[in-house]
């Protein structure tokens, strides 16, 4: 048993232990402890519920970003509908008229194979909002790069549909007032030599020799010569996309093979030459090699009223001209 000590106070006039260091040391020691303690919990109690400077802002700046995010993914699925109505007019307008395929729905919406695209967006607290944003701006860049191909596309069918147009043959190679008549149309005539019944394969328009002769469509003269019996001198425009022209029984030209001509410009003179029984132009229209009605092919020069009498006229069985 320890042994205790006492000491006389004068001041009290009694007996008072005397306390040992290692007491006071051991209360010392314990008071520090407490204070430590007390120390860590009001710092757990401040990291828990109040907020550094730094906190604050932290959380500002991320409070910003998901208002963005949700600013940009509103924007991205205001883009899809309009990208989407482009991609309907593509498909059911553009591409139908210049005749081109639709692009399929499942080309034009399909996603993105192979290795996950988005595995450095994981494991953030934010990972889902900022993954599905990312997949919706792959979608819509793929499907903007698709739509500026079919643009591409479209834009060449219509440089081609317009070379197209100004290379059919589509107005009468001579003017109206430089006519006497449409002698002869297309179809089974009675031939002015042999008096047999054969197909006649193109059109007779009777003029006085000279009178001027325009070319119907944009093409290349392939011929300018009399090299085809019976034609006399007569002239071959090739046209493209499968058209050709001639121009029989000319009195003179005004172009030469291998002459670039657009429609509309002075080619040659109507004459008598070749297998002829009088001055007129005979006149034919080839379609892949095969030659078509001509009167189907003046809609760029004659009126509705025009184009019904002159097509009364050439139903008419009479007698050609060569």
């Amino acid at each position: 048993m320890r042994r205790v000590k006492y000491y006389y106070d004068v001041e009290s006039l009694t007996y008072k232990k005397i306390k040992s260091r290692l007491i006071s040391l051991r209360g010392t020691f314990l008071f520090l402890l407490a204070a430590a303690l007390f120390g860590l919990f009001f710092v757990y109690l401040s990291y828990k519920i109040l907020e550094s400077p730094n906190e604050k802002y932290l959380k500002r700046e991320v409070d910003k970003m998901k208002l963005e995010y949700g600013l940009l993914d509103k924007k991205m699925n205001q883009v899809q509908e309009v990208l989407g109505e482009v991609q309907e007019r593509d498909n059911n307008i553009y591409r139908l008229y210049f005749e081109a395929n639709p692009i399929p729905e499942d080309q034009r919406k399909a996603g993105f194979g192979g290795v996950n695209r988005y595995k450095s967006l994981e494991g953030f607290d934010n990972s889902k909002m900022i993954t599905d944003v990312a997949k919706k701006m792959d979608v819509i860049s793929k499907q903007l790069y698709i739509q500026s191909k079919s643009l591409d596309e479209i834009v060449k069918l219509a440089a081609n549909k317009e070379q197209l147009l100004v290379s059919i043959p589509a107005i009468q190679p001579v003017r109206n007032d430089h006519l006497k008549q449409m002698a002869s149309g297309y179809g089974w005539r009675k031939d002015p030599f042999t008096k047999v019944r054969k197909m006649h394969q193109g059109m007779d328009f009777t003029a006085k020799t000279g009178t001027p002769i325009y070319a119907t469509g944009n093409g290349v003269v392939r011929k300018a010569d009399n090299s085809v019996s019976g034609f006399g001198r007569h002239i071959e425009i090739n046209h493209g996309y499968g058209y050709s022209t001639i121009f029989a029984h000319l009195s003179n030209y005004n172009v030469r093979a291998g002459q670039r001509v657009k429609r509309g410009d002075l080619i040659g003179f109507v004459g008598n030459t070749g297998r002829s029984t009088g001055p007129h132009l005979h006149y034919e229209v080839h379609k892949n090699g095969k030659p078509v009605n001509p009167i189907n092919y003046y809609y760029g020069s004659l009126t509705p009223q025009q184009f019904a009498a002159m097509q009364k006229l050439a139903e008419i069985e009479g007698q050609s001209l060569d």
